[in-house]
């Protein structure tokens, strides 16, 4: 015969059941009358999360010792107090987490309390950690602002999939939320945290031109595209957008060294390591990685580019007998990503140094950074010119036949495309957009459109505001030079023959030298899409890639 109350099922409650959420533990610490302790209450949230909290004690003091116990016991105290006066309990374990290491870094810092507890005085533990001038790493500014701007249920999520390598029904559980419900929140959360660091860099650019280039490090990272070489020539110079590049680049992978770097800074990446999660499965990196290649930014379904992220050695050009600046000669975290670019020509490969940072005084026994050597050097390709500030207009030239994309008799509505002799007219320039519109220079209304005529590529209108046609507009451009219509990037855009006049389709990729596309950089029209003045950096020498 059933019990009138069935046994409660093993934490975390698989589903999420409401009744067992952090939020809802907490309620009871709110409204119980002064002198009464919701004892149970307190017991569930300490089960829940006592070991973690525990665990990085033990790596924030270096030490095992019982004053590990005690700070985790005064962590929960200030925490479960602060709930007390009306703070959220939706993403408990980080502010447990963050509540460990402040008091370690208090405690150590007073003479009376440090003599009576000598494990605080360890130069890899209290005493270090007290010295460190910031608990946020300089290359993770960016990141630490867009997370705690997040709502609690997405830090939650974040934080209990990426760092603590958990799986989804733990957050769903201490949510009170299904799962299916869950995993939508948490593809969701995982865009908002990009968007806020893309924010981030843009509202705490130290200069005119670090602001300009936001949207020009935005889109090539996200898409893993290359970067026009004034970008990179600026990236070599700005350390504040070579760590935004870095930080950027994490979101093509596994999220969990960049959200623990951001919010706990001291001892993240042993923290990290001491997950029971991460040990099981691995460092999900390759749920991550699975993740950038089935799916795209907009929820679409995408064609793995995002895999052909590699790490290699960061070229810098280097005048004779100049010394080096220290941010390139203890570079690290090196990222070259290839794919998909935006706003002009796409030919060069996007080169990252991301400086190594140790907060005043390092962290003795956990790194911050990814391993790697930079500084070599390169020869810098013959070829400069005026950075324009309008986006730079290309002619794109098939491998294959050695001929450029041009607009059939007059650029209108439905004009078919063809091959033709590379020249300088206007219906051979287009210019590629942050949104992936292949936009005509001859006439800016028009885009070329690959899904109006059958298969045969056209001009069309550029449906900006058109939502079910946006993408017949849009392309992506691999590395080996395919455009990929977005509506089926299983095509490619090729043309029927190799001779002159030959019409432009689009069939199934099969990655032949008839699809590749090679931009080349052509003289820009005065009147042609440009940038907002007041947003254009300073003109500079820049270099230009061969076709």
């Amino acid at each position: 015969m059933p019990t009138p109350h069935p046994p409660r099922p093993p934490y975390p409650p698989p589903g999420g059941d409401p009744g067992d959420s952090d939020e809802s533990l907490a309620a009871p610490l709110r409204g119980s009358p002064e002198g009464e302790v919701a004892a149970h209450s307190v017991a569930l949230l300490m089960a829940r999360h006592w070991q973690p909290v525990h665990d990085y004690a033990v790596i924030c003091l270096a030490s095992s010792a019982q004053v590990a116990a005690m700070v985790t016991g005064t962590a929960f105290h200030r925490t479960l107090n602060r709930l007390a006066f009306g703070e959220s309990a939706v993403a408990l374990r980080p502010a447990l987490l963050v509540t460990v290491r402040d008091t370690i870094r208090e405690w150590s810092g007073d003479e009376r309390i440090s003599a009576v507890l000598p494990a605080l005085q360890k130069p890899a533990g209290g005493r270090g950690l007290r010295a460190a001038t910031s608990m946020t790493p300089e290359n993770r500014v960016l990141a630490e602002r867009a997370f705690q701007a997040l709502p609690a249920a997405a830090r939650c999520l974040l934080w209990h999939v990426e760092v603590e390598a958990d799986p989804l029904s733990v957050p769903a559980g201490l949510l009170g939320m299904d799962t299916d419900i869950a995993a939508a929140a948490l593809e969701q959360a995982r865009d908002k945290f990009r968007e806020g660091c893309v924010h981030a860099h843009r509202e705490l650019a130290p200069t005119q031109d670090c602001r300009f280039y936001n949207r020009l490090l935005d889109v090539p990272i996200r898409r893993g595209g290359a970067l026009l070489p004034d970008v990179q020539d600026h990236l070599a110079e700005c350390r504040y957008c070579r760590n935004a590049a870095e930080q950027l680049s994490h979101f093509e992978g596994a999220l969990g060294p960049l959200i623990a770097e951001a919010v706990l800074g001291w001892g993240a990446r042993r923290y990290l390591d001491s997950r029971p999660g991460r040990a099981s499965h691995g460092t999900r990196g390759g749920r991550a990685g699975r993740r950038g290649g089935g799916r795209r930014g907009d929820g679409r379904p995408g064609i793995g580019r995002h895999r052909l992220l590699s790490r290699i050695p960061v070229p810098v050009r280097r005048v004779p007998g100049a010394r080096l600046p220290d941010a390139l000669r203890s570079s690290r975290a090196l990222l070259s990503g290839v794919g998909a670019v935006s706003a002009g020509v796409l030919a060069t490969v996007l080169v990252i140094s991301a400086s190594s940072y140790d907060g005043g005084h390092a962290d003795p026994a956990g790194s911050n950074s990814a391993a790697g050597e930079g500084g070599t050097e390169s020869v810098t390709p013959p070829g400069t010119a005026v950075l324009p500030t309008a986006p730079v207009v290309t002619r794109l030239r098939n491998a294959g036949a050695d001929l450029c994309l041009d607009v059939r008799d007059r650029p209108k509505e439905g004009s078919g495309t063809k091959l033709a002799e590379c020249s300088t007219v206007w219906t051979q320039q287009w210019t590629y957009e942050n949104d992936g519109l292949l936009r005509s220079v001859a006439d800016p209304g028009l885009c070329l459109d690959s899904h109006k005529d059958a298969g045969v590529v056209v001009l069309g209108t550029c449906a900006e505001e058109d939502a079910e046609r946006g993408d017949d507009v849009r392309y992506d451009l691999t590395v080996r030079g395919e455009l990929l219509p977005r509506w089926d990037e299983q095509l490619a855009l090729t043309s029927t023959n190799d001779d002159p006049d030959a019409d432009v389709v689009v069939k199934v990729r099969d990655r032949s030298d008839a699809q590749r596309w090679q931009p080349e950089p052509v003289p820009t029209a005065a009147d042609s899409l440009s940038i907002a003045e007041d947003e254009a950096p300073t003109a500079r020498q820049v270099t230009l890639p061969k076709g």
